[in-house]
């Protein structure tokens, strides 16, 4: 597939197909943005800014000079902007409260919205779905009965009853019982269609329908299955009418096996890491420097793989990057270590895209930015995670007992992180690692840094909301199905999904 003309630079076409999603990836005016949480933060360095922000915050005023002080702060410390101003938001609004005054800054910018996330409550009828449903059936055989007996006396008419029953039956099994052989073997398509009969026959159309587009995506739907995924498919954009509350990310799209606590210490030391690990390219001459004019502005851009990462972050809580373009680039979507941290968008997102695999490709890199995965951004082998996580362990327990060669290893590390936190993060640490020896004092890094990679495809197909779009990608990354394609299948029928569905407000009626 051809993605540019000769020597690198984008061909009329290209440039075309890049323009054309100008208008994509735009919420509705009723949406409501997901409450920014749980998003990669530069720690220290955000501490010093608020402690410059509460002296000037004394006298109830801000003053341009202080603004301009403030702003030499944030460009030194070379903190992000965005971030910073939600940060003065909070601070301010805590200022007030106490003081019960009113802070004043004549170049004051306007507030953030602060529109109410709307909850969807509907929730899983269960049993009691279940029991209605089978009231319902014994209520409609009693009138069948009276109205045989009604019509014997009249004529001699046959009814059957069988199929009536053969439903009644359907319906009283077990779901859960059925998603567990599909989670044991997600590519078996009988337990996909034992399932899915479950669901038709208690109603359950939402439900009914992702098992169905399982069986389309596995290629093994019959007739009936597919027009069932035909009729209810969407090949544009989902139109969430709110984005994920934070609990959602940890109660409904974390992989089961990505151990939060693991991911917890992980996050306390990200920002070190990040600094550390900018600070080591810095030295060796590896450090990349974009250049500025490749800078975009991600709500005017009219390139639609940059539009696609607000849209994204919205969606599910996280916070905007700072967003570079690299036409030379044979990559998608790549973290770039820097303070903060930056996303390069390369050739291989430019053009020939789909506004779905926008969707999943995009959702997928900004699950890294989450707090506890971005170390997963700066380190992807599982010997430089180990030997981080031992640094972490250290840190919180300084008289740990390792081996002396891993301490050799590890000590280097602990030393060059822990000047960097502060007594904050230290305590976090040091109550992290009681927890740790409480719940065993094991976990398995290689197990956490695969679940973390199927945390983030499930994140892309929330957001494509198309399950051959998702494997499609995967299948050309693991040459075939591999797991995370198996994870998905398993997902894409899962209560978790069903739940995150109801919550962004995309569920079938």
């Amino acid at each position: 597939m051809t993605v540019g003309g000769e020597g690198g630079v984008p061909s009329l076409r290209s440039r075309a197909a890049e323009e054309a999603g100008a208008g994509a990836f735009e919420h509705g005016a009723s949406f409501a943005a997901a409450e920014v949480a749980g998003g990669f933060g530069l720690g220290p360095l955000e501490t010093q800014y608020e402690e410059l922000f509460a002296e000037v915050l004394e006298d109830g005023i801000i003053t341009a000079e202080e603004r301009a002080r403030l702003e030499r702060a944030a460009a030194n410390l070379g903190i992000d902007r965005e971030r910073l101003f939600r940060l003065e938001q909070a601070m301010v609004a805590a200022y007030q409260t106490r003081h019960r005054v009113r802070i004043v800054e004549h170049y004051e910018e306007p507030a953030a919205s602060l529109a109410p996330l709307r909850v969807d409550a509907d929730g899983d009828a269960g049993r009691a779905l279940l029991l209605k449903r089978v009231e319902q059936l014994e209520a409609r055989v009693r009138e069948l009965e009276e109205e045989l007996r009604r019509a014997e006396a009249a004529i001699n008419v046959e009814i059957d009853l069988s199929e009536l029953d053969d439903v009644a039956a359907t319906a009283s099994e077990d779901p859960e019982e059925a998603w567990r052989r599909v989670r044991r073997n997600p590519t078996d398509a009988g337990a996909h269609r034992q399932l899915r009969r479950i669901y038709a026959a208690r109603g359950d159309v939402e439900r009914s329908f992702c098992v169905a587009q399982a069986l389309v995506a596995l290629g093994t739907a019959t007739p009936e299955e597919r027009a069932e995924f035909e009729a209810h498919r969407s090949r544009t954009l989902i139109a969430p009418r709110a984005g994920l509350s934070p609990a959602a990310w940890y109660d409904q799209l974390f992989h089961p096996e990505e151990d939060v606590l693991t991911g917890q210490i992980f996050g306390v030391i990200a920002p070190a890491a990040l600094l550390g690990r900018v600070t080591a390219l810095r030295r060796d001459g590896k450090l990349h420097h974009p250049k500025p004019e490749t800078r975009q502005d991600p709500v005017k851009a009219t390139v639609t793989a940059v539009r696609a990462i607000p849209w994204a972050a919205a969606i599910l809580g996280l916070p905007t990057p700072h967003v570079f373009v690299e036409r030379e680039r044979d990559a998608a979507y790549v973290h770039v270590p820097a303070v903060p941290p930056i996303t390069v968008i390369g050739k291989a997102a430019l053009s020939g895209r789909t506004q779905l695999e926008y969707a999943f490709l995009v959702g997928r890199h900004l699950s890294f930015y989450r707090n506890e995965h971005y170390v997963k951004a700066l380190f992807s082998s599982v010997p430089d995670l180990e030997d981080l996580f031992l640094a972490a362990l250290v840190i919180g327990n300084p008289g740990l007992p390792i081996a002396e060669d891993v301490k050799r290893r590890v000590t280097p590390i602990a030393n060059a992180i822990q000047p960097l936190l502060e007594s904050a993060q230290l305590d976090t640490l040091r109550g992290c690692f009681l927890r740790f020896v409480e719940e065993g004092a094991r976990t398995n890094l290689q197990r956490w840094s695969l679940a973390t990679e199927k945390t983030a495809c499930r994140a892309g197909f929330l957001l494509a909301n198309d399950l051959g779009t998702a494997l499609e990608l995967l299948e050309a990354e693991e040459r075939g199905l591999g797991e995370l394609g198996k994870d998905l299948l398993a997902f894409a029928t899962s209560e978790r999904y069903f739940g995150l569905r109801r919550q962004l407000g995309i569920a079938l009626a």
